[in-house]
């Protein structure tokens, strides 16, 4: 029966070295050890820290003649891949794991959960009262031409239609801010617009 990963004693002299080493575990490697293989001495965290110095000496990519200089080009290359991906992003990666109650079998499994659930946190699309398609934080995308500051944007002229798309951009997104329908958010909006209204005309009135 093959030794645990996390037993495999650690060569630390040169790359090559360290390389011939991880080149013996893989002969006998358990499969699906994936506990082991993450550990700080386990083989992927080794395999994956001689992957980022052999990367870090320079060029676009690792040669073959490096590899084989190391004794690793008979690891397969998705896995010295993902060893190298695993280091890359070891604090994450740790995190992740640690957070996931089933836990993972492979690196290629922590992997492809990662990247789901980097998709789920994307900002989901929706649809403006033109039929456009749009993201989360619609504000972000509201640009006023009220009260800007800079003299290019002051010295556009103002128009009642461009007045009216502004506040409906405003009212789009007062109702993804108030989780409501664009249509009571609309109302809202008007409420307090002609509340607006009446104290100004008050205001007006008592200065005359």
């Amino acid at each position: 029966m093959p030794k645990s990963i996390s037993k495999t004693p650690v060569v630390n002299n040169t790359l090559e070295s360290e390389g011939k080493a991880l080149a013996t575990i893989w002969k006998g490697i358990v499969k699906g050890n994936f506990d082991n293989a993450t550990k700080a001495e386990g083989f992927d965290t080794r395999l994956g820290k001689l992957m980022l110095a052999l990367k870090a000496e320079g060029g676009q990519r690792i040669s073959t003649d490096r590899l084989k200089d190391c004794g690793i080009n008979g690891i397969d290359k998705r896995r010295r891949s993902e060893a190298l991906w695993f280091v890359e992003n070891e604090t994450a990666c740790r995190d992740f794991i640690q957070a996931s109650k089933k836990g993972f079998t492979s690196l290629t499994a922590l992997q492809s959960a990662m990247k789901k659930a980097a998709k789920a946190d994307e900002p989901k699309p929706w649809v403006d009262f033109n039929g456009v398609e749009r993201f989360d934080n619609p504000s972000a995308e509201v640009k006023s031409n009220v009260g800007l500051d800079s003299e290019a944007e002051q010295s556009q002229e103002l128009s009642a239609e461009g007045i009216a798309l502004d506040l409906m951009l405003q009212i789009e997104a007062l109702a993804k801010q108030l989780k409501c329908s664009d249509e009571q958010a609309f109302k809202e909006t008007m409420a307090a617009i002609k509340a607006q209204a009446v104290m100004l005309d008050q205001d007006t009135k008592a200065a005359a």
